[in-house]
């Protein structure tokens, strides 16, 4: 099993930054890729931004130029820094893992952390 976890949500007024964390444990996994999902109230969960193993990374349209997605040199905390914050931005934000335990790959995800943009 991995445990993530998450932190940084929290009120922002537009045209702010929050920076969101979220640190994986557990034993014998190896990480494929972490991603940041967020889901609004009443859409559906969505991929915000997501880093490979080998460091490439991907975001969604909505996101492109305002956040980055990072990591800590161990590969095992992957970071959101979201800037010029929107109130479209305002989600449920959750990290997820994609990781190999053993010769199985598994999918694991974070308890979720609120980010409210607004005035």
């Amino acid at each position: 099993q991995v445990q993530l976890v998450e932190s940084g949500g929290g009120l922002v007024q537009p045209g702010g930054s929050l920076r969101l964390s979220c640190a994986a444990s557990g034993r014998s996994f190896r990480i494929v890729r972490m991603n940041w999902y967020r889901q609004a109230p009443g859409k559906e969960r969505e991929l915000v931004a997501g880093i490979r193993s080998d460091g490439t990374t991907n975001y969604a349209d909505s996101v492109k130029g305002r956040f980055t997605i990072s990591r800590d040199n161990a590969r095992t905390t992957v970071y959101l820094q979201m800037n010029s914050l929107k109130p479209e931005d305002t989600a449920v934000y959750y990290c997820n893992t994609d990781v190999w335990i053993e010769y199985s790959r598994s999918s694991f995800w974070g308890q979720g952390t609120q980010v409210t943009v607004s005035s």
